[in-house]
């Protein structure tokens, strides 16, 4: 779209049977710059919307023996983003009410002025000009930040996400543990996604990253003069997401004293902000995430007891990246095409040692670290393969995985041994079974092998 005097220059469809309206609205938008087709009829108006782009359409109530108001979701279904202003001589609250519910944004009554349609534009121009700001947002997000293929080879993984997609329908709160750096948010958006709030709002509010006063206002909102700097009222990220998902990343760190109120609203859906009195309620599905031992700081008084039961209705452990190494290569390949394109290069793929070096390393800071290892290479890299020597030092220089035979002790094949049969296996219990050893004993050495 292109912009005069800093007003933003709309395609505008016109439908209405008389004649003279149509030629006084054409004259009055295009004198304003935008770019105007008229029809008298709604057979025509349906046609040029499939044929056209267009931003806004005005649409009489009565077009002959058809109705304006039969017309609106016709011309969504076609164009979801176009805003539709309703002019009538027969206004009356019924079919403005009605107008509404079918997907206009406004309703103009007949015999109106040109101030007023250019009003009404103006103000459904702004609305399309942000709309148009966000999408081109979003794209640059999706080019700058790549999601997660969520298609992994590794059994410890499919579990993970088999119980996500079981869970996702339901309106139960959901627990995503795992280290930093996993996918945790990933998978929360991938429930978003799934469930049935996937046409709604989705949030993520960071719980360390904010003082526990500021945390309290970003949750649940305030109103104006609640504190010093509230000079307006904020309705809060929980009412923001009326409808969807809110994900409370890192809850182990949320403050004692929000705990019980993040437990009202889990439990009755009812939060007050702050500096009010009155009871808001809204409607949202809550999925936490942490990395840290959340039964360990409920034992020290770190982390109320009910509300961790209420926010653990059901939990995904995504296990770390060395968990489930064949995962590895999949995910450095996604990686590879997003980087590749995101700085116009061109890569043919990893060498077999970059490969190996690879699946070899234990990946401290999981898919994250992973992510960074990647777009480091296609910036350094002028071949159509990536080689070792473009791999940061910790990961050429690490080892090969012991192998029978090696010069090595006992105690680093059984670890190594120990570790891959539990990411290969469905539970303790079967991975005990494959060991030849029972759950006591394997869970000894998981604690002498901090796995």
């Amino acid at each position: 779209m292109m912009a005069t005097n800093e007003k933003m220059t709309l395609n505008i469809l016109v439908v209405d049977d008389e004649v003279n309206i149509r030629k006084t609205l054409a004259v009055c938008l295009e004198a304003e710059g935008h770019r105007v087709i008229a029809v008298s009829n709604a057979q025509d108006a349906a046609a040029e919307v499939a044929r056209r782009s267009f931003d806004l359409a005005l649409v009489d109530l009565r077009l002959g023996t058809s109705s304006g108001l039969d017309l609106i979701p016709v011309l969504l279904a076609s164009a979801p983003w176009l805003k539709i202003i309703v002019i009538t001589a027969y206004a009356s609250i019924d079919t403005a009410v009605v107008a509404i519910q079918r997907g206009a944004s406004d309703y103009v009554p007949k015999p109106f002025t040109p101030d007023q349609i250019r009003m009404a534009v103006n103000k459904l121009a702004q609305v399309r000009s942000l709309e148009q700001k966000l999408a081109t947002l979003q794209e640059d997000l999706g080019r700058l930040n790549p999601e997660v293929e969520l298609a992994f080879s590794s059994p410890a993984m499919q579990r993970a996400l088999n119980l996500a997609r079981q869970a996702a329908p339901s309106e139960a709160s959901i627990l995503l543990r795992g280290e930093s750096g996993t996918g945790k948010t990933v998978l929360a958006r991938a429930i978003h996604g799934w469930s049935n709030r996937a046409g709604k709002p989705m949030g993520v509010v960071s719980c360390p990253s904010l003082p526990p006063e500021l945390l309290e206002s970003e949750l649940f909102g305030h109103v104006k003069g609640a504190f010093t700097g509230a000079v307006r009222d904020n309705a809060g990220r929980i009412a923001a997401c009326t409808g969807g998902t809110l994900l409370l990343d890192e809850i182990g760190d949320l403050p004692l004293s929000l705990q019980p109120k993040l437990l009202r609203f889990l439990q009755d859906h009812e939060y007050e902000r702050v500096g009010a009195s009155v009871p808001c309620h809204a409607d949202v599905r809550v999925i936490a995430a942490t990395n840290v031992d959340l039964e360990r700081a409920v034992g020290e008084g770190r982390f109320r007891e009910d509300l961790y039961y209420r926010l653990n209705v059901i939990q995904v452990h995504v296990p770390a990246l060395r968990e489930r190494p064949e995962d590895i290569p999949g995910l450095a390949a996604h990686l590879l095409a997003f980087f590749a394109k995101a700085n116009h290069r061109s890569f043919l793929g990893f060498t077999s040692e970059a490969q190996e070096a690879l699946v070899r390393y234990a990946w401290p800071g999981n898919v994250r670290e992973l992510r960074n290892v990647v777009e480091r290479a296609t910036i350094l890299c002028p071949a159509p393969h990536i080689g070792v020597e473009y791999l940061p030092a910790a990961l050429a220089e690490t080892p090969a995985a012991p192998r029978i035979g090696d010069s090595i002790t006992l105690q680093q094949i059984e670890e190594q041994h120990i570790r891959r049969v539990l990411a290969a296996s469905k539970n303790l219990q079967d991975a005990a079974d494959t060991l030849g050893i029972d759950q006591a004993t394997l869970w000894r050495k998981r604690k002498q092998y901090g796995i």
